[in-house]
């Protein structure tokens, strides 16, 4: 598959089923999913969340595929602006950083300096313009990383108690359950 191929695809409306294909495509060797992770930084909104919703399905599907460029995405990560698009980051980043996620992936974390990943998540958590479900897959990302970074329970713990006012009960449930991952 071209590139341009891609580019032109992500110009219309997708369903849910297209963008399984598509993800199917993107990981045959004919497509570099470094050009899809690129490719959710266009300047066009619409293409950035679709090529982000087919890169969290190559994460899913094609996880062998995904994990050569496991470090160029980690590495984006913190650039990504578009809210929608961040829905899909934030899923993927949390699928990585479960304690269930494969070897490989769990390798190229803990090889990973996570710092600025951290610094983004928490950033992301308080800005009031994210949506609940991106701060849902921030509150996974956090307390997953408390492995690596055991600072990060105190500051979650602080942070939910500021936010759980101020958000929404799906908020508030995500909290009780995060607050039980961390006992």
């Amino acid at each position: 598959m071209q590139r341009d191929f891609l580019f032109e695809r992500l110009k219309t409306a997708l369903q849910k089923t297209e963008v399984e294909k598509l993800a199917s495509v993107v990981s045959e060797e004919t497509f570099s999913v470094k050009d899809l992770i690129d490719l959710t930084f266009n300047q066009d909104q619409q293409i950035g969340f679709r090529a982000a919703w087919i890169l969290e399905n190559v994460y899913c599907l094609h996880q062998e595929q995904f994990l050569s460029f496991a470090a160029y995405f980690l590495l984006r990560f913190p650039e990504q602006n578009n809210l929608s698009a961040r829905r899909h980051y934030g899923k993927i980043l949390a699928l990585m950083t479960k304690k269930n996620a494969p070897a490989e992936i769990k390798k190229a974390i803990s090889q990973y300096e996570t710092e600025n990943l951290v610094a983004t998540v928490f950033s992301w958590l308080i800005d009031e313009d994210v949506q609940v479900a991106i701060k849902s897959h921030c509150l996974n990302v956090l307390a997953n990383l408390t492995v690596k970074h055991n600072w990060i329970k105190e500051e979650l713990i602080q942070t939910m108690d500021f936010l759980v006012d101020k958000e929404s009960i799906a908020f508030f449930a995500k909290v009780k359950q995060i607050r039980k991952q961390l006992r």
